[in-house]
């Protein structure tokens, strides 16, 4: 059964700090998972969370660290003094701690490494420190299983044995060779159907998928979707193994860029969260407001440039907001597509067949759109060459639409810019402006005025 946080529980912890009883409070907690603990603190103020992580075991709140929002670590860390923190790190994994150390203010990195008690993980978190955050090397962690190809299988459980010890989960077992070029990958399967004298060269997989240390992380979450893997090695420019990437980091990768993408389409240039201060939100949502601000502005003045029109046919006023608010739809949902496609790298062919593709679905929508407009001008006893009108135009900004809406993406893409940039309000105030204006020009051409 799934531990529940109550406000009841909540407000027990808080009355057990307050009152002191260490020994109750480490028994509320004893059973308690470390992701719990960490849902938990972030239900609590700062004091009595640091209250909590000085109790407990280093062991057990390392992770709680790890597992917290980065904010809340911030406030956490704040908290600790630059040997607690080294204290917590040394019993984390590599990826974790190189990754909450890069969380540090620059002058307190190198005193919280020069305190770890663990040289040689030391040594390892200062190397993935070297990494950009958003490469494979970044993402990677230095614990992994490897066994030599001139070794014999009784050899390679014994090395296992030991290596094991020191890594959490073991996803696959590497094989490399004497200078630690990955040479292919282990099965549990065939070492247990094995004999013990079987020389590993005739046991192992060769020809595993892996990742360069400069590769993006993007590129790493789409191959190892592609394929299902709950890990991938990563090698060096020589092909050595230097570290392995797991699922459960691939997870988080794939939840920032889904949030991040997901902001850029609402129109926040900046990463922000719902309890970030007035400022912050403010500076992440006004310029793409003001870029619709400047839309309309536009708008207004093709308006003007069509008085005459307004005032011969005062019914155009009235569907302005209709060719305007399918024009945004459409742009929006083409865009959405081609983003999602360039993000799991599914786009396939030439730029011809996609606009072919693209002109044919928003021919066909334009189409139906338009008949509905003319009934429902038919029942409504509008007159038909007007509904004529409107139709035609909402036929023609659609097509238009459609085709900003696909080709905008591919083309920030190609240039290296983040195509989710692209969604949203970019789309939507330029095809509003585009609409409106060809609403006008296609009107004047067919009313005559």
């Amino acid at each position: 059964m799934q531990f529940e946080i109550t406000k009841e529980y909540i407000e027990n912890i808080q009355q057990l700090i307050i009152d002191k009883h260490d020994n109750t409070l480490l028994k509320s907690l004893e059973d308690v998972h470390y992701a719990d603990v960490a849902e938990l603190i972030e239900e609590l103020s700062t004091e009595d969370s640091l209250y909590i992580i000085k109790l407990l075991d280093s062991d057990f709140t390392s992770d709680v660290i790890a597992e917290l929002d980065e904010d809340d670590r911030e406030k956490i860390l704040k908290g600790l003094s630059s040997k607690e923190i080294a204290e917590e790190i040394d019993e984390l994994d590599t990826d974790d701690a190189a990754d909450i150390i890069n969380e540090l203010p620059e002058e307190q990195k190198e005193e919280v490494i020069s305190q770890l008690e663990d040289v040689e993980h030391a040594k390892e978190i200062v190397e993935l420190l070297r990494y950009d955050e958003d490469t494979a090397g970044g993402l990677m962690a230095k614990e992994l299983v490897k066994v030599n190809e001139n070794w014999n299988v009784l050899t390679c459980v014994k090395e296992m044995r030991a290596q094991a010890e020191e890594v959490t989960r073991v996803h696959s077992i590497y094989v490399v060779d004497d200078s630690d070029v990955l040479k292919g990958r282990l099965s549990l399967k065939d070492l247990l159907t094995t004999s013990t004298r079987s020389p590993i060269t005739d046991v192992f997989i060769k020809n595993v998928d892996s990742v360069n240390v400069h590769d993006k992380t993007d590129e790493v979450a789409r191959i190892m979707q592609k394929y299902d893997l709950e890990a991938i090695p990563v090698v060096d420019e020589l092909g050595r193994l230097v570290g392995r990437i797991t699922i459960d980091d691939i997870v988080d990768v794939i939840k920032e860029e889904a949030e991040k993408d997901y902001q850029m389409a609402a129109g926040l240039v900046d990463d922000v969260e719902a309890d970030d201060s007035i400022i912050e939100l403010t500076k992440a949502r006004l310029p793409w407001l003001v870029l619709g601000l400047f839309g309309g502005l536009g708008s207004v003045f093709i308006m003007e440039g069509f008085d005459a029109a307004l005032g011969n046919y005062k019914e155009l006023f009235f569907f302005t907001p209709l060719i305007a608010a399918m024009a945004g739809n459409v742009g929006v949902q083409s865009s959405a597509i081609i983003v999602q496609g360039l993000a799991n790298d599914i786009i396939k062919g030439s730029l011809f067949k996609r606009l072919i593709k693209e002109v044919s679905i928003s021919l066909i929508s334009g189409v139906v759109l338009g008949l509905l407009i003319i009934i429902f001008g038919l029942v409504t006893s509008m007159d038909f060459k007007f509904s004529f009108t409107v139709a035609i135009s909402m036929l023609c900004v659609i097509i238009i639409a459609s085709l900003i809406g696909t080709f905008v993406p591919i083309i920030l893409d190609k240039r290296g810019i983040d195509p989710a940039i692209a969604t949203g309000p970019f789309i939507t105030t330029s095809n509003d402006i585009f609409g409106i204006f060809l609403f006008f020009y296609i009107a004047k051409s067919i009313l005559g005025f």
